[in-house]
């Protein structure tokens, strides 16, 4: 198979585009995170009620990438992306003209079913297009942009509703959106397979089912569950903490903090590299705990004790989502656009329930009672590595050694 080549220009134009998808998909989903304290003020709704904006766009986006995965095989992966992204964008823009609460939960919706046509098919392009030695690194430039997103959105959101109103900040990421898919339209090089293929729908199920079965790969699916769920909780509530006494902070400096993602930015790539010198799984372990370490140091009062701690889980974290997202693709062997659809419905059903959920612990224990939510979540997704890399490893020994055998 003629994958694209490192160093040329198509290889070039393929990092920045990803970069891009990254970036309008992100920016468009989580816009609503720095605003949900404003949401629950607006319309009259509680702390978990408002965190629905973003819970109903991630759960319908986990089961829409379902759909996705299949319906690019007809319509091509990179059409698909295109679409996905100019219908996302314009949609992002009439969000702003939400009358009400139930209005904005109905665009949110929405917004969830089309940007679905991006974030499973982006990593099954890369497993086809790109040689396994270059996954890893254009994995870390989607993810990159993912968090770059991620920043801007909630940065230019925040700032944006001090001066203006969250109305107009989300009509303005809505057309920053539309000009930069256009050019991730131009820049994408077309897939070096033709699609176009018949949907066989009675063939779906079985091509889901051979990767649920997979246990070295249906492991990496509740990695990605408690890995979204730990981050998007993180994020949500951050907001409510420090917008109270003695912080008090305002819009414009919660959306500040979201600067911290460029440690996300710096840590997918950076992490990558160093799973490829001393081993994937060594690398994960020391990002879950890196991604622990950020979570409990938020605990400590002062603000600046905060950021450096939200810092710090935000580095883990990138780290260790975009070595997990590798794997998926480097461990499915067939199907691989259905595997990634798999691990990221479980992603963004743990961005939706465990989101929602985490405003329990936020109601009833404050602070301190969701960072002992994530605290568990998390060292539970540590001790599934360990335990599951140690299986894979005693099932790689057997297989030498038969192999050995047989000689």
């Amino acid at each position: 198979m003629t994958y694209i080549q490192a160093g040329s220009k198509e290889f070039k134009q393929a990092k920045l585009a990803f970069l891009i998808a990254g970036l309008v998909t992100f920016a468009a989903i989580y816009t609503v995170q720095p605003t949900l304290p404003l949401f629950s003020k607006e319309f009259a709704v509680s702390a978990p009620a408002a965190s629905l904006t973003l819970s109903f766009t991630t759960g319908l986006l986990a089961f829409s990438m379902l759909a996705a995965a299949t319906l690019s095989d007809r319509i091509g992966t990179k059409r698909m992306m295109v679409l996905s992204m100019v219908f996302t964008s314009i949609l992002g823009i009439v969000t702003s003209f939400s009358s009400s609460f139930m209005m904005l939960l109905v665009f949110r919706a929405l917004l969830g079913i089309v940007v679905s046509g991006v974030p499973s098919i982006a990593m099954a392009f890369i497993g086809k297009e790109f040689s396994p030695k270059d996954r890893v690194m254009i994995m870390g430039f989607y993810i990159s942009g993912s968090s770059i997103g991620g920043m801007t959105g909630r940065l230019f959101t925040g700032l944006l509703t001090d001066l203006f109103s969250w109305r107009l900040a989300f009509a303005a990421i809505g057309i920053i959106s539309l000009v930069l898919s256009l050019l991730f339209w131009y820049m994408l090089p077309a897939p070096s397979t033709t699609d176009n293929k018949r949907i066989e729908w009675k063939a779906i199920w079985p091509s889901y089912q051979m990767h649920l079965m997979n246990r070295n790969i249906n492991f990496l699916f509740i990695l990605g569950f408690l890995l979204m769920g730990s981050f998007v909780t993180m994020y949500n509530y951050i907001g409510f903490s420090l917008m109270q006494p003695p912080y008090l902070l305002s819009q414009t400096i919660i959306g500040l903090i979201f600067i911290v993602y460029l440690f996300g930015t710096f840590s997918s790539i950076y992490m990558g590299k160093k799973a490829k010198q001393y081993g994937t799984i060594l690398i994960l372990k020391m990002s879950f705990l890196i991604t622990i370490t950020g979570a409990v140091i938020t605990l400590f009062p002062n603000l600046i004790s905060k950021i450096i701690g939200i810092s710090i889980f935000t580095f883990g974290f990138f780290a260790a989502h975009s070595i997990v997202s590798a794997l998926v693709t480097e461990r499915a062997k067939e199907n691989k656009a259905q595997a990634s659809s798999l691990y990221l419905l479980f992603y963004y059903l743990g961005s939706s329930l465990v989101g929602s959920f985490g405003g329990y612990f936020w109601d009833h224990f404050s602070w301190i009672g969701v960072i002992a939510f994530l605290f568990s979540l998390l060292t539970a997704g540590f001790v599934l590595v360990v335990k599951c890399s140690s299986q894979h490893k005693a099932v790689s020994i057997t297989v030498q050694k038969r192999k050995a055998l047989l000689k």
